[in-house]
């Protein structure tokens, strides 16, 4: 991708090497909406669980024991340094002017001129997301993640979460390298976002708790081959704009086929289930986003009244 010297945009938090805190109110907004990594359980709106409040009450009553207030711990001045918008603080060697970090405020800025474009046409608005940088672990409006979730949207505070290293393990243990393999990544959770504002995502989050396990997963598979599709419409009418380079829709292709449900599970422990799928196959993803890079159309994506 032709992506140096590009506008890059600002909407984005670096909180790699702050740790996640245990601020951020669980399950508030809706589930989170990621790319599955293959290992660990779902990502959905809990968090923690009972080991992570043992291990929390433990703490309270030794810091109460040694004479430190752990209320006074957890405010801002204290254990977790709130970070505002725009406010970068890295550490671990990585840097805000790191090479990453432009690129994915290059892709950013791209994903935003895209469907600013899109939604002008629409009569709309688009508010512009805002992607979050972490490493290890972080909190957001929709609860406690760790780096082994893999990237996720939160609806409930606009807010797409990354931690970067994620590439590192696409590429190696996925097989997905390139960086339009990453800019993929980007795209599908700006897909999402695109999905929220638009009222998917909230039709979806009322519905599935009426629901059955094997219904909710049908339902989202629709939801993520959509956000696919979404990202295919980005790559489209970034490839109008010439910044695309031979073999860049192929990396894009590839790093949707090596996440698709089939394949992570054939990966990890050698059968499928499909009951269990909650984001396709590998040829849905790949057939859905290439849908989207092929016809640059919003009806294009429907993927609720069409065959996935």
């Amino acid at each position: 991708m032709r992506w140096k010297g590009r506008r890059q945009s600002d909407n984005m938090e670096d909180r790699r090497g702050q740790g996640g805190g245990i601020r951020g109110g669980i399950g508030r907004g809706g589930g989170r909406i990621r790319i599955p990594v293959g290992s660990g359980r779902g990502v959905g709106a809990g968090g923690g669980g009972i080991s992570t409040i043992v291990i929390l009450v433990v703490l309270y009553f030794v810091l109460k024991a040694i004479g430190i207030d752990p209320l006074q711990v957890l405010t801002e001045d204290g254990f977790e340094q709130a970070i505002a918008p725009g406010q970068e603080q890295v550490s671990g060697g990585a840097s805000a002017d790191d090479e990453m970090t432009q690129f994915m405020r290059t892709v950013l800025a791209e994903t935003e001129e895209v469907w600013d474009g899109i939604f002008q046409a629409e009569g709309l608005d688009y508010r512009y997301p805002t992607m979050v940088l972490f490493s290890g672990q972080v909190s957001s409006a929709c609860g406690f993640a760790s780096s082994a979730s893999g990237p996720f949207y939160c609806p409930g505070d606009q807010k797409l979460y990354l931690d970067t290293t994620f590439f590192g393990q696409l590429a190696r243990q996925f097989g997905a390298s390139g960086d339009f393999a990453q800019a993929y990544v980007v795209a599908h959770e700006v897909g999402h976002h695109v999905q929220n504002l638009i009222g998917v995502l909230p039709k979806f989050n009322a519905m599935r708790q009426q629901m059955s396990e094997a219904e909710a997963n049908r339902m989202s598979v629709r939801v993520e081959l959509q956000a696919d599709c979404f990202a295919g419409i980005w790559a489209h009418f970034t490839d109008q704009k010439g910044l695309l380079e031979k073999g860049d829709i192929e990396e894009a292709l590839n790093a949707a086929h090596q996440i698709g449900d089939d394949t992570l599970q054939k990966r990890s422990q050698g059968y499928v289930v499909p009951d269990s799928f909650n984001h396709g196959t590998s040829k849905q993803r790949a057939t859905w986003f290439a849908k989207g890079y092929d016809t640059g159309r919003l009806s294009a994506c429907d993927t609720f009244n069409n065959p996935v």
